[in-house]
């Protein structure tokens, strides 16, 4: 798999693609609560003035605002940084949104650990949980630029309420604009036959260094791209664990309630296996460097690796 330097966030690439669809649907609007300038939604708001309103630093009446555009029919973008969408309005989203199922998509930006320099107060590392629990409500996360475009067409598509979880910074990227992504879908990046190594998001890119790590003392890993959250690729990762017999799952987020809970719980009543996870473990982290954050709180490639090793080792145990 090709991985090239990105040259813009997640969050910019979601922003264009949405002013590029406003010619597509003339129709939809966009919200923002007072921070266009790092959702990049004020792209949207110099293309369409008409069609944009930002309603300051009020995240819960942002939500009831677009509520109330939604109810007359239109489709709507709320947008924000995760950790203010998902803890001040998620009641307002829980009760004005999800329960009578409206279409409304958030622009979600800084998720997880991304916002590593803006410290604990942005870093959006709960946002999975309480998204992925309320009804109604689908949940993707797109790993790279195109899979960001990608992902706001698929939200715009889809019926009722999307949670995009977006990234702070570039990285890489690694799809082409021949992608295909569906709700419910995944991405397996690399085949392998050892261990089952699922993420989302930016840590895919640690899953993929720690595959080639792991080459190197002759073990195979499979990478799978798990972008859609809820609802979640339930084949392909039966496939792949019916192979590997074990399953690792890394993720930017607290390991309590995250993808890894909701996969253990589907293999624990499905297909046992020998699994672990990786994510912050009952912590808040810290303002940093990205990379330093995401090593000590444990979820780096070196992390990823030598869990990996560890499940495989158990495996070998009872296989012998």
């Amino acid at each position: 798999m090709k991985i090239k330097q990105a040259d813009m966030a997640t969050r910019k690439a979601f922003s264009q693609r949405m002013v590029e669809y406003g010619v597509i649907d003339k129709d939809f609007a966009v919200f923002e609560a007072d921070i266009g300038y790092s959702t990049y939604s004020y792209l949207f708001r110099d293309r369409y003035p008409d069609r944009y309103f930002n309603m300051g630093i009020a995240e819960s009446n942002t939500m009831g605002a677009a509520a109330g555009m939604a109810a007359d029919g239109r489709t709507v973008i709320a947008c924000s940084y995760g950790v203010f969408i998902t803890m001040r309005a998620v009641e307002t989203i829980r009760t004005y949104i999800c329960y009578p199922n409206l279409n409304i998509k958030f622009l979600s930006s800084h998720g997880g650990l991304t916002a590593a320099i803006d410290g604990v107060t942005h870093q959006a590392t709960e946002d999975i949980a309480f998204m992925t629990t309320l009804p109604n409500m689908k949940v993707l996360v797109p790993t790279d630029t195109i899979a960001a475009r990608k992902c706001f067409d698929l939200a715009m598509k889809t019926s009722g309420p999307v949670f995009i979880r977006l990234m702070r910074d570039p990285l890489f990227d690694i799809y082409d604009n021949n992608e295909e992504f569906i709700l419910g879908g995944s991405k397996i990046l690399e085949a392998g036959h050892d261990i089952t190594i699922v993420s989302y998001g930016d840590i895919i890119f640690e899953a993929l260094k720690s595959r080639e790590m792991l080459k190197k003392e002759n073990i195979s890993a499979e990478i799978i791209d798990m972008y859609s959250i809820k609802p979640f690729d339930t084949k392909t990762l039966l496939k792949s664990i019916s192979k590997t017999k074990t399953l690792l799952v890394v993720e930017n987020h607290q390991k309590r309630n995250g993808l890894g809970y909701e996969l253990s719980n589907f293999c624990l009543k499905n297909h046992p296996v020998f699994f672990d996870n990786l994510g912050l473990d009952n912590t808040f982290a810290e303002s940093g460097r990205y990379e330093q954050v995401i090593e000590k709180y444990g979820i780096s490639a070196n992390h990823i690796t030598e869990k990996a090793k560890e499940i495989i080792k158990k495996k070998a145990l009872l296989d012998n």
